[in-house]
């Protein structure tokens, strides 16, 4: 991995490693056992091993599109409605002042 708080980047043929499921778990905040780091070395890497494969599909003549479906104008009108109270949404907030959510940094130093 690139630097200390790098997100993992993979390269054509490049494998997941346990020390990268490790790395994305903390991140995440995921608490995994022994076995439940083998268990999504092994899943995700299979994952990293499928999208490896979908850079082997020709798509030069493939104009790029934003979605599937040819769709336009799918959202409603902007409406001005009432809305959570503040209280009520930082009432499960573990950490918090008066006005937000506190969250630890976890970018740079």
């Amino acid at each position: 991995m690139a630097g200390k708080n790098a997100c993992p980047t993979f390269e054509a043929g490049m494998a997941l490693t346990r020390a990268d499921v490790e790395k994305v778990s903390l991140l995440g905040r995921l608490l995994l056992s022994e076995a439940e780091l083998d268990t999504m070395t092994t899943q995700l890497g299979r994952v990293v091993g499928y999208v490896e494969q979908l850079s082997e599909v020709k798509t030069d003549n493939v104009q790029p599109m934003a979605h599937a479906l040819d769709m336009q104008n799918v959202f409603r009108d902007d409406v001005l409605r009432p809305s959570l109270p503040r209280d009520a949404a930082l009432a499960n907030a573990p950490k918090r002042d008066s006005e937000c959510y506190s969250v630890p940094a976890v970018l740079g130093e």
